[in-house]
């Protein structure tokens, strides 16, 4: 299912053995868990609250029960429903210059029936939406002159994107294909245009259904989502499924206002217990890096960059590779609550109004809820949200400062940083690497980044010239010193007085000794310092 291509030099023969070793074992993930994470970006995406995909998927499920769906099916219909909006970023562009913002589109789409003259009223009272009237009109008349046909592109791009991250996920063909038909209609007046009725597959059709009356039972109840059904009935829904919906509604619906624990739920589904190797997870949050940055052209790449950068530095000063490992995975998803921001706001080429700014804060917010549930995604999510705090506590979303900041969240603040310096956005051109060294200089003499993080993440980027690591576990001469001091009881002020240094690099230092060596108390970091002979003889200090 998933593949990896590594790097096998003849010098090198050992490490590739480690890696492949280290790559095949349990993730002690599931890939219905990571699937149903990403899911709530996806469902910001359509401004939805979290959790409506699931909630459709639950719904397509047991309606599929009544109708006879055999278990091994339950599988495929599971990810069609989970993946089958995922491909909204690749037609996000598309949909921001006709329609503005693409998050306000989405949500209000699912009050219309989006075929013949409901669509096109529905298209035209949001076209060109936030922009001045002549290009409202300018707009307009494209769209009618047209027929919609840029739109109808986008569709079709949004298909083939879903239906390519499900065979990165390594799902096959019953997934896959389903996924091709996202936009088709029971009486063929959707895209493509020449597939209808049976022709769309049974797995599609159910989620079709449920995706809209999700939506209507949560807003207005049971009465309201098979009403929606019958209006839509041979029309965009299949006419059987619908009768069968009508039948056994309030069971299928189950309580809008409850809140089931999808982990137990996912738990107890045969069909979804396929559990992911280290490799595969790793391909499989590099697929959901790359779709998070399509939402954006200017970020294409940014993600997985930052996470190879962030990755290098901590490499570099020795940090333990469990604790790289967690880095890298939260430099991929650091900014998949991006989902949540409308491109209107990320393309914007002028500075964003108050309220857009605090939009735009809460995507740190988002990256922590998706990444909250199981707890093997909720480490890598606490890294990934601290993206855009500062030490100064100016960033957000948090606030937090200094040392609360852990230093691997330093590191990769200070990663996207840099990362987001060299390449172009909406509002200015990439600047040179040289001068992002110099504007990232400036953010540490302003307090705001930290200045080891810095330093390591330009030696990383070639920007900086390396310093030594002479001693065990990668650590500094001047660690080694700070190491001998602490071990013979200095306390970090003492530490600061001794080396004349001041508190704050003192305890920069003593974290990045503790994070190479392992050790999470004085004792445990004294015994290595002895084990590895940096002490001479074990006498205290003078006070």
């Amino acid at each position: 299912m998933f593949s990896r291509q590594l790097d096998r030099r003849p010098s090198e023969r050992g490490s590739y053995a480690v890696r492949v070793e280290a790559s095949e074992q349990d993730s002690g993930l599931r890939l219905s868990e990571l699937v149903a994470a990403f899911s709530l970006a996806t469902d910001l995406g359509l401004g939805q609250p979290m959790e409506h995909v699931l909630r459709s998927w639950a719904i397509a499920a047991r309606l599929g029960d009544h109708l006879g769906v055999d278990p091994q099916e339950r599988g495929a219909l599971y990810y069609v429903a989970t993946l089958a909006w995922v491909g909204c970023v690749a037609d996000t562009p598309e949909v921001a210059t006709w329609f503005g913002d693409d998050i306000a589109f989405r949500r209000d789409s699912y009050q219309v029936d989006l075929a013949g003259l409901p669509m096109l009223g529905f298209m035209l009272s949001h076209v060109g939406t936030g922009g001045p009237a002549i290009q409202r009109l300018r707009l307009a008349t494209n769209l009618m002159v047209t027929g919609g046909k840029g739109i109808q592109r986008g569709l079709i791009s949004h298909c083939l994107t879903t239906s390519k991250m499900a065979e990165q996920l390594g799902l096959g063909k019953e997934v896959c294909d389903p996924l091709l038909q996202m936009f088709t209609r029971w009486d063929g007046q959707g895209v493509p245009g020449d597939v209808g009725g049976d022709a769309i597959a049974f797995s599609m059709r159910l989620f079709h259904l449920a995706d809209i009356v999700e939506v209507y039972h949560r807003a207005e109840g049971v009465d309201a989502a098979i009403a929606v059904a019958q209006a839509r009935r041979g029309k965009q829904f299949d006419p059987a499924i619908v009768d069968a919906f009508c039948a056994c509604a309030p069971e299928v619906l189950g309580h809008a206002a409850t809140e089931p624990d999808w982990g137990l739920i996912l738990a107890d589904e045969p069909a979804l217990q396929t559990r992911l190797t280290e490799g595969q997870l790793d391909v499989a949050l590099e697929a959901m890096a790359d779709f998070t940055d399509l939402r954006s052209p200017s970020r294409a790449g940014h993600s997985r960059a930052v996470a190879d950068l962030a990755a290098r530095a901590a490499t570099s000063i020795g940090l333990p590779q469990p604790d790289v490992v967690v880095l890298r995975r939260a430099g991929l998803l650091h900014d998949i609550g991006m989902h949540g921001i409308p491109a209107t706001i990320l393309e914007k080429a002028g500075p964003l109004s108050a309220p857009e700014s605090e939009r735009m804060r809460m995507h740190t917010y988002y990256t922590e809820r998706m990444l909250a549930h199981p707890p093997r995604l909720a480490r890598i999510g606490v890294i990934a949200s601290l993206a855009q705090e500062r030490c100064d506590g100016s960033g957000y979303h948090r606030g937090v400062s200094g040392q609360a900041i852990a230093f691997t969240g330093r590191l990769l603040a200070a990663a996207c940083a840099y990362q987001a310096m060299i390449e172009p956005r909406a509002y200015r051109p990439a600047m040179a690497a040289k001068q992002a060294t110099i504007e990232l200089h400036a953010e540490v003499r302003a307090g705001r980044l930290d200045a080891a993080a810095v330093e390591d993440v330009l030696i990383a980027a070639g920007q900086s010239k390396a310093k030594r690591h002479i001693g065990p576990a990668g650590l500094t001469p001047r660690e080694i010193e700070v190491l001998q001091l602490i071990a013979r009881g200095a306390s970090t002020r003492r530490v600061a007085q001794l080396l004349d240094i001041t508190s704050k690099t003192a305890d920069t230092h003593i974290e990045r000794i503790y994070a190479k060596t392992g050790a999470s108390t004085r004792s445990t970091v004294t015994l290595f310092a002895m084990r590895s002979g940096l002490l001479d003889s074990f006498e205290p200090l003078d006070p």
